[in-house]
């Protein structure tokens, strides 16, 4: 895969992509990074990428000359994802990057001061997330969270690919708890059943401890999950294991 980012700021790019995961998917040749700024496209002596807003609106907005500009220079094929991260779009969720994941370009394009020219989006942009009910002061940091989402997907990139089927929203709910060693910790035991060895009773303590905790932190995933008619007997159930 090639994940490209068109960003004011390289720098805070190259520095998330050179560690941990992302570092060994690049170094295994699983990924390719590489950041562009816009600035560079730019035609002016001051290589001016921001201007002020039409309409009177405060802050400045990045100029669609540079930015398409710095678009083309990747050559984005017809099959590739150009992505801006917004808060006013519908949130990414794991079902995108499960999407993603199967492409093979992605290009986000990281806004700063108050976004980019909207004919950008009309133009190129084939996904416009939000990664929360939040606004941050730039789109490298929102970029980089969906740019981890993705890789970790890719076949290779983790030491043991049945995590993957243990994460929070892999099934539409979230994971239960984890515990490692000791097993009794400032007085927190862990609990008893994970200690069994009796690998149904462990699948059914997880299940029951994720539809609980959804139900209890995040009931509108509950809607989309796929749930069997046990899922709704625990969830009727009072009781706790």
């Amino acid at each position: 895969m090639r994940i490209d980012f068109v960003t004011l700021f390289p720098e805070m790019i190259s520095a998330a992509l050179g560690e941990s995961m992302m570092k060994r998917a690049s170094a295994a040749r699983i990924v390719t990074f590489q950041a562009v700024n816009p600035r560079s496209f730019c035609t002016d002596r001051h290589q001016k990428v921001d201007d002020v807003p039409f309409g009177g609106e405060p802050g400045m907005l990045i100029k669609p000359e540079p930015m398409a500009a710095a678009i083309r220079s990747l050559s984005p094929g017809p099959d590739a994802a150009i992505v801006i991260p917004s808060p006013a779009a519908r949130p990414f969720r794991q079902s995108d990057a499960v999407l993603l994941s199967s492409l093979s370009h992605l290009i986000f394009l990281c806004g700063h001061y108050e976004g980019i020219d909207h004919r950008i989006e009309q133009r190129f942009a084939t996904h416009v997330f939000s990664v929360g009910d939040y606004v941050v002061t730039n789109g490298e940091l929102p970029s980089l969270l969906m740019a981890d989402a993705v890789v970790r997907l890719l076949p290779g990139v983790l030491g043991d690919p049945a995590s993957l089927e243990a994460d929070s929203h892999s099934d539409g709910l979230l994971s239960a708890p984890n515990y490692t060693r000791p097993e009794t910790w400032e007085g927190m035991a862990v609990p008893a059943v994970l200690r069994s060895g009796d690998h149904a009773k462990v699948a059914r303590w997880r299940r029951e401890q994720a539809l609980r905790l959804t139900s209890a932190l995040r009931p509108d995933l509950l809607a989309r999950a796929k749930l069997t008619k046990e899922d709704l007997k625990i969830l009727s159930s009072g009781e706790n294991s």
